[in-house]
């Protein structure tokens, strides 16, 4: 009782323990008198900046030119299908809440402290995301070289727990570039993300623990899948133990919804009827179970089991073995975050590349005021579309965190 306590404490107070590490690192670049190398420190925020970011590339440009030339005409087709996929996610989504509930995908915004909460989780998080700026940024970087297009300067900011990377290029040469180069230079930082995520993903094929984000056809492709989750107890007085579900049966759905691993396990609301499909001794059962309320939270219902919460999905490709977790887990972040920042950042808002994108293919064409009515349409309409689908998880479990 005493460690559930402590780590509910910790938990709970997740983003004062952000706080107190933002300090001690505002702390210690105080003490280490950083700002002589170019950090900008204030209480809020640590920005640093590298004038001698443009021969970098330059050097690593004259060695790769012909595989950069074309991963830059690449990135504008893949500017187009990730600013597609965007759209067409969040609109299905929305669909999915009103049509296909169980198909309803749940959204949140990764902030430290607030809706990430636990210790592992901020850690995989924080770790993640300056590799996934470095890529990015440095895609965007290399690209303006291969354009003629000067990187004034470099570098990455801090605020508390968000991170940005950045590479600000001469504004004049790039506003007098060509369309098709400054299409190139913005799509190319989505793209390394989405390809780097791609490459992740191929060898994370191997993982078993991957295996819970791969949808179907693929999943029953690359792995052999479990039946089902095992029950390694009944809860005394549940509606499971009423209904005569035993040990060791295998739950192969609930209401419906296939079950092939603990995540699976869908929503469900104290007092109502579940109907659960089980296997015993290979013979499929069902079963009318009365959900109980979770003696945690109230509101949070529960079948009435204690379930195997482990992952028995066997990889196809199964020739890396994956003995630590906590590799396994970061990698999965890592992938997670490389893949879904870089589509997202196609999305046509003022602070993401997609804005620019759509921006640089209607200027011109119209004045200056029909193209700005133009963007804040589109602006408008894509913020409420992801604002939607933020609403609706939030309508759906509630303010939930990881």
């Amino acid at each position: 009782m005493a460690i559930s306590l402590e780590l509910d404490f910790i938990t709970e107070n997740s983003i004062i323990y952000v706080l107190i590490g933002w300090v001690v690192a505002l702390g210690v670049a105080k003490a280490l008198k950083l700002d002589r190398y170019g950090l900008e420190i204030k209480a809020y925020s640590m920005v640093y900046k590298n004038k001698q970011v443009n021969s970098i590339l330059l050097r690593i440009l004259n060695r790769t030119r012909r595989g950069i030339r074309v991963f830059a005409d690449v990135s504008v087709v893949a500017g187009f299908l990730m600013m597609g996929f965007a759209f067409w996610f969040l609109l299905n989504n929305v669909s999915n809440f009103f049509i296909a509930e169980t198909e309803f995908a749940e959204l949140t915004v990764l902030i430290p402290g607030v809706t990430l909460t636990s210790g592992p989780a901020i850690a995989y998080f924080l770790l993640s995301i300056p590799i996934v700026l470095v890529i990015h940024e440095g895609a965007h970087g290399i690209v303006a070289a291969l354009e003629k297009i000067k990187i004034q300067t470099g570098g990455f900011a801090v605020f508390v727990a968000l991170f940005a990377g950045f590479v600000e290029p001469d504004e004049e040469e790039f506003n007098k570039a060509k369309k098709i180069s400054r299409m190139r230079v913005i799509g190319a930082g989505a793209t390394s993300n989405v390809i780097f995520a791609l490459a992740l993903g191929v060898i994370l094929l191997t993982n078993p623990l991957f295996a819970i984000v791969v949808p179907e056809p693929l999943l029953s492709v690359f792995y052999d899948l479990p039946d089902g989750v095992l029950v390694i107890s009944i809860i005394e007085g549940s509606g499971a133990e009423a209904a005569g579900l035993l040990a060791n049966d295998i739950i192969t759905s609930i209401n419906d919804v296939r079950i092939l691993n603990p995540t699976d396990f869908p929503s469900l609301t104290p007092g109502e009827t579940a109907d659960v499909s089980a296997l015993r001794s290979g013979q499929e059962l069902d079963f009318d179970i009365e959900v109980m309320a979770s003696p945690d939270d109230p509101e949070k219902g529960l079948v009435g089991i204690l379930r195997d919460n482990s992952f028995s999905y066997v990889p196809v490709m199964d020739f890396i073995k994956w003995d630590d977790h906590n590799v396994s887990t970061f990698l999965l972040w890592l992938w997670m975050i490389s893949f879904f920042i870089g589509i997202i950042n196609m999305l046509p808002l003022p602070i993401l590349d997609g804005g620019k994108f759509i921006h640089i293919i209607i200027d011109k064409r119209f004045s200056d005021k029909v193209v700005t009515g133009i963007m804040w349409g589109i602006y408008a309409f894509t913020f409420v579309l992801f604002g939607l689908n933020i609403a609706l998880s939030y309508v759906k479990s509630g303010w939930f965190t990881i």
